[in-house]
Formats: structure tokens, C-alpha cells, sequence
């Protein structure tokens, strides 16, 4: 096998805390995926050339060394000595710097790819490690399932056992948010505290953390109600999983971009529940009960907005 397309899907967050600022500079969060349907279609094509060539449709994506792709071919060409190089073509249908992980994504996509093209023999452990190289989300696709918990950067990622799958209707207003910046926005210093978690039965359990009781009862809390949605979720409850929906990072994405609360405000004006912005934004997501009403909804929004999309859990 020298070709091979694939698919690249996105990522919604609807549950996103951050515990606090680490010393290297990265953020320990405790966060809920859901893999969504919509997606990239990637090609890859080993070449004789040893260079790693990128095309993309999309004028935003960068096609050099900045781009996750050409990071993962890198690393595999350096650790197992691949003479092959890879042309890469993507065609991009996940907005860009919109909180849905498309870069994560097409990164997770490429561990899989570029192994198979160029025959390197990776089990998922290995894969894991690699793609904490190369980003905080990218663990998360490599598990190929519609449900997850990631905790530390968001690199340890568990499998959750949730069957429920959810309509949304999601809105990618026309600016682009950067992770770092949003990240900065917080103002957290820097500390040395954290907490390890574990999945026990479907629940994320503390393992250990600082003995502080501001601290501990502060993880307590966040690990409650992070169970208490991935309850409801279990339980498909939706007006349940409404009220839990959580996101540190939504106020400090409204105050750069005031017109984020316009948006919630008009979703909610259709009666659509759970209204949240995704990730460092700026795409911003409802709940809907049914197909019929994400489409009804779209058809509303998209008089106003160019980036709506009807999507479903994978």
C-alpha cells in the first residue's frame, strides 16, 4: 500500500475546566470529547523523493514546518530511519482555528496514515506517545471512538462508554481564535500543584493531588460534575446534560470577541439548549432534539452566518 485516504473528524468539548497553569507554560484541564461527523478527507501518497510535500484547498492552512502533519512525518523519518517521503493532499472542510481540533485531527490522522503508507508497525500505546509530541487533542482521534475524557495538557485520554448520539447545530462565526491567546487570557501564574485521575467504571476518580483543601475541593467539584454529565450523558437525559455543560475558557473568548455573545443569544433565541462555545472558540454549539430541528435552525442562521453545519456524534 503506497496511497491511502482517509477521514479527519472534529471534536466538540462539552465539558472544559482548567485546574491550572503549569510550569512549562501549558494548562492541566479535565475535558469531555465528543467526536463529531464532520470531517477532512486526507491523502497520502509515499514518493521517492524522501520530502514531505503538503497541498491543501484551504488558504489558511500552513503547508511548511508549522503544520502538524509535516511535524508527525518528521519525527516518523527520523525515529525509523523511512527513506520514502509522502505527498499529503487535504481537503479541508473543518474550519480553521474554530475550536474543533481540525489540526489535532488531521495530525491523528497522519500517525495513521504515514504508518500504513510507509509499513512502520506502531500499537496504540506508541501511537499515544507520539502524538504528545505533537499536540494536547491529537491522543483523543487515534482512540477512533465518539467519547472521551482527557486530563493533564488533554494528552491522557480515556475511552468513555457512551452510547448517546447527539444532534447539534453548530455556528463558525467568520474570526479566528488562537489557542495560546485564549490560553493567556486566563492570567493564571504559574504553580507546581496538579492532580492525577484515573477512569474507574466509566467515572473519572482523583488519584492524587496536593494536600490543600481550597485545591481539593476545587478538583472535587470538577470531577463531580463532570461525572454527573457523563451520567446523563450514559442516560441520553438532555436537559440534564444541558445544565452541566462547561467551558473556563467561554468568558475570556466573549470579552475578545463581544459578537460570541450575540451568537448564544440568537441560538437561544430558537429555542436550542446547551448553547456553548467549543474548545478556545470561536465556534459555538447547541443541542437539538432531533435532525429535523438542527436543520430548521440552519436554515435560520445561515441567512446570517456562512460557516453552519447540522452534525452529529460519530
Amino acid at each position: 500500500m503506497n496511497q491511502i485516504i482517509l477521514r479527519s473528524f472534529a471534536k466538540l468539548n462539552l465539558f472544559l475546566k482548567i485546574q491550572n497553569k503549569r510550569i512549562d507554560g501549558f494548562h492541566n484541564i479535565v475535558t469531555i470529547f465528543e467526536r463529531i461527523n464532520l470531517f477532512d478527507e486526507i491523502q497520502f501518497k509515499a514518493t521517492n523523493t524522501g520530502k514531505i510535500q503538503i497541498q491543501c484547498n484551504h488558504p489558511h492552512v500552513p503547508l511548511g514546518s508549522s503544520n502538524l502533519i509535516h511535524k508527525v512525518a518528521i519525527i516518523l523519518q527520523k525515529k525509523y530511519q523511512v527513506k520514502q517521503g509522502v505527498k499529503v493532499v487535504i481537503n479541508k472542510r473543518i474550519p480553521v482555528a474554530a475550536g474543533l481540533a481540525g489540526g489535532s485531527s488531521n495530525a491523528a490522522t497522519a500517525i495513521e496514515g504515514l504508518t500504513k503508507i510507509w509499513k512502520i508497525k506502531l500499537n496504540l500505546r506508541e501511537k499515544q506517545v507520539l502524538a504528545g509530541q505533537i499536540g494536547s487533542d491529537v491522543a483523543f482521534f487515534l482512540m477512533q471512538h465518539p467519547w472521551g475524557v482527557g486530563v493533564q495538557r488533554g494528552e491522557l485520554v480515556s475511552k468513555l462508554p457512551i452510547k448517546a448520539k447527539l444532534w447539534h447545530i453548530l455556528v463558525v462565526p467568520k474570526v479566528k481564535m488562537r489557542t495560546p491567546k485564549v490560553y493567556q487570557g486566563l492570567k493564571l501564574k504559574p504553580q507546581e500543584f496538579g492532580a492525577e485521575f484515573y477512569i474507574s467504571k466509566g467515572r473519572i476518580e482523583i488519584a492524587k493531588c496536593q494536600k490543600n483543601r481550597v485545591l481539593t475541593n476545587l478538583l472535587t467539584k470538577t470531577v463531580d460534575n463532570a461525572n454527573i454529565l457523563i451520567h446523563n450523558l450514559k442516560r441520553e437525559n438532555t436537559l440534564e446534560i444541558t445544565r452541566y455543560l462547561t467551558n473556563d475558557l467561554q468568558p475570556v473568548v466573549e470579552g475578545f470577541c463581544p459578537r460570541i455573545k450575540f451568537l448564544k443569544q440568537r441560538l437561544k433565541s430558537l429555542n436550542i439548549q446547551g448553547v456553548m462555545l467549543s474548545g478556545s472558540g470561536p465556534s459555538v454549539y447547541g443541542i437539538t432534539s432531533s435532525r429535523e430541528e438542527a436543520i430548521n435552525a440552519a436554515a435560520i442562521l445561515s441567512k446570517k452566518y456562512s460557516q453552519v453545519f447540522v452534525v452529529r456524534t460519530l
